[in-house]
């Protein structure tokens, strides 16, 4: 699959801002994070990991955008579409891009909206966003998550960067046999599937987890130990590998050596929690329709927690499939579904795929696994 996006794609979005921005009154917006630069301007670097310089892009309601970027990101910045690159020598203790981007923004104009919602941050020093604020003399406010709108709806072209990523971790997760058995150290089965998913395709791993117990795990978040596998034991794996810029993030639970008839059990209630869910997210519906439908089966009521989520060039981005988000499903969106059931006191087993909502019935970008729980 090729990299990046036809010119075509990057415009067509800056249109969706611009339109946004014309009807909420706003004259620019200001973008400091990664997953906001990258998505209009196509800028993907992973020296985003330094935090030692910030990055600046500008998208006013009329014309093109203006990146403010150190002058290390001149050359990779000019291989994008963007043309108007204002570059000052990174990091300066006195003036970190401060005058250059007050500059901008007083020809540009305001009012300049900020992402400030949900999930956003201001990726600068507070400070300097002051000092930036009083030299600019413009009205700064939030971007009426003008952004985060663009962000939710997948085009074709990213939808199907998505899905080679996803292709990309079933491959590997058809490979757990390879590097899991009886006495790995649950650390050791990390690594290898790490290395696994490079081999298939991945960029990088920047997230995996998962856990490994004779009931389930405890939770899903922790650093695998050196504890070794053990007959008896469920073992999943969660990751969030990346293709050109864009996410997967859904598991797969396997038993060791053999299972029992309550983790087949419990591994089939949560294919029939995902079908049901997958079932629920139409057009129309709501994050929290999709929650119902998935809570259900697993129960838990509201204490069931986030059962899915939005997905791009984030891990997570956007809607959450809790009780309280009444967002409303869009074709394009492309969303998770990741029930969880409780097996044993402190104890879970979580089964999670990747979908996108379609017109009709939503198509699933993960390769859905079915109910009998498989056996290493």
């Amino acid at each position: 699959m090729s990299r990046g996006f036809a010119v075509d794609d990057y415009t067509a979005r800056l249109a969706r801002a611009q339109a946004g921005m014309q009807h909420e009154g706003l004259g620019a917006i200001l973008l400091t994070t990664q997953p906001d630069v990258l998505y209009f301007t196509g800028f993907l670097t992973r020296f985003w990991e330094s935090p030692s310089r910030p990055w600046f892009v500008i998208l006013p309601a009329q014309g093109d955008p203006v990146a403010v970027i150190p002058s290390i990101g001149a050359a990779l910045m000019g291989t994008t579409w963007i043309k108007d690159i204002r570059t000052w020598s990174a990091p300066d203790p006195v003036d970190d891009g401060v005058s250059l981007l007050a500059d901008a923004l007083r020809e540009i104009g305001g009012p300049v909206g900020v992402p400030s919602h949900l999930e956003t941050h201001l990726r600068m020093p507070l400070a300097d966003f002051d000092r930036v604020k009083a030299a600019s003399g413009q009205v700064f406010t939030d971007d009426r998550r003008i952004v985060a709108g663009c962000r939710a709806i997948k085009s074709d072209a990213e939808i199907a960067k998505i899905a080679d990523i996803c292709a990309i971790a079933g491959r590997a997760f058809d490979r757990v046999t390879e590097i899991a058995a009886p006495g790995v150290a649950l650390s050791q089965v990390f690594r290898d599937f790490q290395r696994l998913l490079l081999e298939e395709g991945a960029d990088w791993v920047p997230y995996l987890a998962g856990g490994a117990g004779p009931e389930g795990y405890g939770d899903v978040i922790s650093p695998a130990t050196d504890a070794p596998l053990a007959a008896g034991d469920v073992l999943m794996l969660d990751t969030g590998a990346v293709r050109d810029g864009y996410f997967c993030d859904y598991d797969r639970n396997f038993a060791i050596g053999a299972a029992s008839d309550a983790q087949r059990a419990a591994h089939a209630r949560l294919i029939e929690a995902t079908q049901a869910g997958l079932e629920a997210a139409r057009p129309g519906a709501t994050a929290s329709d999709v929650w119902r439908a998935m809570a259900d089966i697993v129960g838990g009521g509201e204490g069931a927690g986030r059962l899915g989520h939005g997905l791009g060039l984030q891990l997570t981005e956007g809607l959450s499939l809790t009780a309280r988000d009444h967002t409303e499903l869009r074709a394009g969106m492309v969303i998770t579904l990741e029930p969880g059931i409780k097996t044993a006191p402190g104890r879970m087993m979580v089964h999670e795929e990747n979908i996108v909502i379609t017109d009709g019935t939503p198509r699933a970008l993960s390769p859905l696994a079915g109910p009998t729980l498989t056996v290493i």
